[in-house]
């Protein structure tokens, strides 16, 4: 799986195995998940923090293995911030 994560400050790009997952969600900073919720609907920002992200990332583990290359997620705020996820 490989992790991008780019904002006017910050850049990380990492190769995770799929196994780690949940490890890699929990080094994203805070300050990314503050800055996709500022840009996000209401009923949906609530949705947005590091917690259900790694509830989500535990529950996809075996769907993930069998689907390589799949783009999980693909966001691209206005003013650059960008978060990719393709296994």
């Amino acid at each position: 799986m490989k992790v991008k994560v780019r904002t006017k400050d910050f850049r990380l790009s990492m190769p995770v195995p799929v196994s780690l997952a949940g490890w890699a969600v929990r080094w994203i900073p805070e300050k990314v998940f503050e800055k996709m919720r500022e840009n996000t609907p209401a009923p949906y920002s609530a949705l947005l923090t590091k917690e259900a992200v790694c509830m989500m990332v535990r529950e996809c583990v075996e769907v993930w293995k069998e689907n390589k290359g799949l783009e999980m997620v693909h966001v691209e705020a206005q003013d650059g911030t960008f978060v990719s996820i393709k296994l």
